[in-house]
């Protein structure tokens, strides 16, 4: 699969490794971004910090934002993401392993277009990662101006 970039917000090494591999095994080739905290993830989208020089308005294709991060949390990541002009309309997919209610209004409250449960089993992960990778990378149809 080609197209455009996945970034992954992720802190846990072993979920980071889990995802990249259930990415590969599924054929989903999109290059993968790895933030590993709130401040590097809003760094990456808008061309600061260890990004100043990426050209912002090249947006990833989707967001694959984990809830509990060091530095920003994920619900202030993805406030942030639907408060600026240039990447409110990203889709961004909460990826993560809590199951609390409140996480899952709250999310949607802010805007996600997603909120998936990590599952435990690396089969089961694999399977929900190809189906998110498919959808959001072949599938979805983006604003025109996020399209490469």
């Amino acid at each position: 699969m080609e197209g455009g970039t996945i970034l992954l917000v992720e802190d846990n090494p072993d979920d980071v490794e889990l995802t990249v591999r259930a990415f590969k095994k599924n054929n989903i080739t999109n290059q993968v971004i790895v933030a590993k905290d709130g401040v590097e993830a809003l760094d990456y989208l808008h061309g600061k910090g260890m990004y100043a020089g990426r050209d912002a308005k090249e947006l990833p294709v989707v967001v694959m934002l984990d809830l509990k991060l060091p530095k920003i949390d994920g619900m202030e990541v993805l406030r942030n993401i639907r408060q600026d002009e240039l990447t409110r309309l990203v889709p961004v997919v909460i990826l993560t392993s809590s199951a609390e209610q409140n996480d899952v209004v709250e999310g949607y409250k802010l805007g996600a277009n997603s909120y998936i449960r990590k599952p435990v089993d690396f089969e089961q992960f694999s399977e929900a990662v190809r189906v998110l990778g498919l959808y959001w990378t072949l599938w979805n149809q983006p604003p025109p101006f996020l399209n490469r």
